[in-house]
């Protein structure tokens, strides 16, 4: 039997501590040793695209990253104002984005961001967007 102070508090919103954490509803999933990105919408792959990871000398960092900042149009200033279209970002500097060297998607290329065809990157930065960062992951396996 519950007591009445427990019911109380559930009334309140305080049994909300105990509820299961929010399942991420996007997740996009790099093999860098595919250069591929699986997008997983609610459960089912939605999307396959091929990218761009760090070519000999840099890194792309692998783990699983809950994204933190998006930007429309962002240009970098590590490296000369570099256009960076629809960015996601994941850790740090490091983001997801749309790039127009196309005819580098599907093997390393770039400092280390996941680079990937500006399209796509619109249709992953709409889907954050809608779902949110908090139910978003953007996983990066070897």
């Amino acid at each position: 039997m519950i007591s009445n102070r427990i019911m109380g508090l559930l009334a309140l919103g305080f049994g909300l501590a105990f509820a299961a954490p929010a399942q991420a509803t996007v997740v996009a999933q790099i093999s860098l040793s595919q250069q591929r990105m699986d997008v997983m919408v609610d459960g089912v792959r939605a999307y396959s695209w091929p990218v761009s990871t760090a070519r000999r000398g840099y890194v792309t960092p692998t783990g699983s990253y809950r994204p933190f900042r998006t930007e429309k149009m962002w240009r970098s200033r590590k490296y000369d104002m570099s256009p960076m279209p629809y960015s996601v970002f994941f850790r740090g500097g490091y983001a997801v984005h749309g790039t127009t060297y196309v005819r580098s998607l599907g093997r390393p290329a770039s400092h280390g961001c996941v680079r990937l065809q500006t399209a796509n990157a619109a249709t992953l930065y709409a889907l954050v967007q809608k779902k949110g960062m908090a139910r978003s992951r953007i996983v990066i396996t070897r």
